[in-house]
């Protein structure tokens, strides 16, 4: 199926970022790895490809042949040419450290952990594919959040910047091995307030009780709103490795290692199929009180949406689910997944007939009738990513999908959203505030010592420590917070037990026989 909708990270920025898989126990990262890398060298950095070529003098790639092992052939330029510098080696190990956790803070709302917006460096070496293409080309072809007026004001205010220098015309052609870097003004959707509560630490691991709605690690738009980020700011608990994955609204027991060492031994407890884990859910209806067995297969419908469904083409899998309790409109369930698919234990009820009783797409009427149960979906896998989205659209929750009003690009068929372009009224205010900032850096600030401050750190000076920024589309958008409540979906990771551990997390409240619906 060909999709149409960029990644979240492109709204944010004009150059992407990572996306999170939502699964419930790991699973393929979404699609293509985007091009946004919050550090050079650093956690996330894409490596520049081993069989990247040079182009040759008459435009035509270079045989791979006429290499030796391990060399690289130097290339000089023509008189006037651009020259490119060769690529950073990659830091391997490097992790989030205190220069990365000051870049903003905290503030608590309404029950919500909100992030103040910052300004971010998105940083990436040139794809193969944009490689004799313009600036221009590749904004507009990939990265269509923005209007390109959005960039060309961004040229004017010198946050774009080519192997560290700044951008100055969108026309600059791009060769192999040139490096990016896009400043932005990144806002970051809020979480829930309940703190992360610490479970066990030694000297091998850190085991948390994760709150729904807080991703692992960084990816899309979340950064500072992670479990790793909350971690490192506030229990100073730094250079973790994450060991299994949880979705972003699924809670309970997240474990980290705090060596290589210890990650590699329980990874291949992992593999060896030597880890147990449970899981507690409340569940739509009257669920069977025997044993119930899944081993439907799980087909990824869309990496970018992150929807998944039953599909005798997808791969193997295998869930047992008993109930443990009914109130006489759900029930709550003991889950164990027996292998670790992307939303495995969500698509698996659904097909049984009684998906978690608050599922944002597994139990959305977005999926027909029956919601999917017993496989029956009477639409395209178009149709259905095009219902998802504009539910949620209307909802003002597409933040449930890992999307924002920006990653509907315009024109594209399978989005329902209008044209992310902006109005006429905000380009013209955009160049405004662009000209505002020419004037700023031609009126030549000078520092402590008299010196006429160069015109890329009077435009930092500028806007350093604002939380507000006249180029940002985020800034204009009064966005309608969720409540704490629709933060939190009804599944719950119990306890993880291997060879030599075993870690429980206390019943949700969702979960005790006295819950009432509201």
């Amino acid at each position: 199926m060909a999709e149409r909708l960029s990644t979240g990270a492109e709204a944010a920025s004009g150059l992407g970022a990572p996306a999170q898989q939502n699964g419930d126990a790991g699973g393929a990262a979404r699609g293509e790895q985007p091009p946004g890398h919050p550090e050079p060298g650093g956690p996330g950095e894409e490596p520049v490809s081993g069989d990247a070529k040079q182009p040759s003098g008459n435009g035509e790639r270079a045989p791979a042949a006429a290499l030796g092992p391990g060399k690289r052939k130097k290339r000089r330029g023509a008189v006037g040419e651009r020259v490119v510098p060769p690529p950073k080696k990659r830091r391997a190990g490097v992790s989030f450290g205190d220069e990365h956790f000051a870049e903003t803070s905290y503030y608590f709302e309404g029950g919500l952990r909100k992030v103040r917006p910052y300004y971010f460096d998105f940083r990436t070496y040139c794809k193969g594919r944009w490689v004799g293409h313009s600036l221009l080309h590749v904004f507009g072809t990939e990265f269509r959040a923005q209007p390109l007026a959005y960039y060309e004001a961004a040229v004017r205010a010198g946050r774009l910047h080519l192997n560290e220098e700044p951008v100055q015309d969108l026309s600059i052609v791009l060769k192999d091995n040139d490096f990016l870097r896009n400043t932005v003004h990144r806002h970051e959707p809020p979480v829930t307030a309940e703190p992360i509560r610490l479970l066990a630490e030694n000297e091998d691991v850190v085991v948390v009780d994760k709150p729904s709605s807080i991703p692992v690690h960084p990816c899309g738009r979340f950064r500072h709103n992670t479990v790793i980020f909350i971690l490192g700011k506030e229990h100073q608990l730094k250079e973790l490795h994450p060991l299994h994955r949880l979705d972003r609204l699924t809670s309970g027991v997240l474990m980290f290692a705090k060596t290589a060492a210890v990650s590699e031994r329980i990874h291949e407890q992992v593999r060896d199929r030597q880890l147990e884990k449970e899981y507690v859910c409340r569940v739509v209806g009257e669920f069977p009180t025997e044993e119930v067995t899944c081993k439907e297969p799980i087909l990824v419908v869309s990496y970018k949406v992150g929807v998944c469904r039953v599909d005798p083409q997808g791969k193997p899998c295998e869930s047992v689910f008993q109930r443990l309790s009914y109130n006489g409109h759900s029930s709550v369930v003991r889950c164990r997944p027996l292998t670790g698919r992307t939303h495995q234990i969500r698509v698996h009820l659904q097909f049984l007939g009684h998906p978690i009783l608050n599922d944002p797409i597994y139990n959305s009427a977005a999926w027909g009738p029956s919601r999917g149960r017993g496989g029956h979906i009477p639409k395209t896998d178009e149709e259905l990513l095009r219902d998802l989205v504009a539910e949620h659209q209307a909802k003002q929750s597409l933040d449930v999908l890992d999307l924002c009003e920006g990653d509907l690009c315009p024109g594209a068929p399978d989005s329902t959203a209008p044209s992310s372009e902006l109005s006429k009224d905000c380009l013209e205010e955009m160049a405004a505030s662009s000209q505002k900032i020419d004037g700023a850096v031609e009126a030549a600030p000078r520092d402590l010592d008299g010196v006429p401050v160069t015109s890329e750190k009077a435009t930092k000076m500028d806007v350093v420590n604002q939380e507000t920024d006249p180029l940002c589309s985020e800034c204009r958008r009064v966005p309608q917070d969720p409540s704490p409540q629709d933060l939190v979906m009804f599944l719950h990771a119990l306890r993880y037990k291997g060879p030599d551990f075993e870690y429980c997390s206390p019943m949700p409240a969702w979960a005790r026989d006295d819950w009432q619906e509201h």
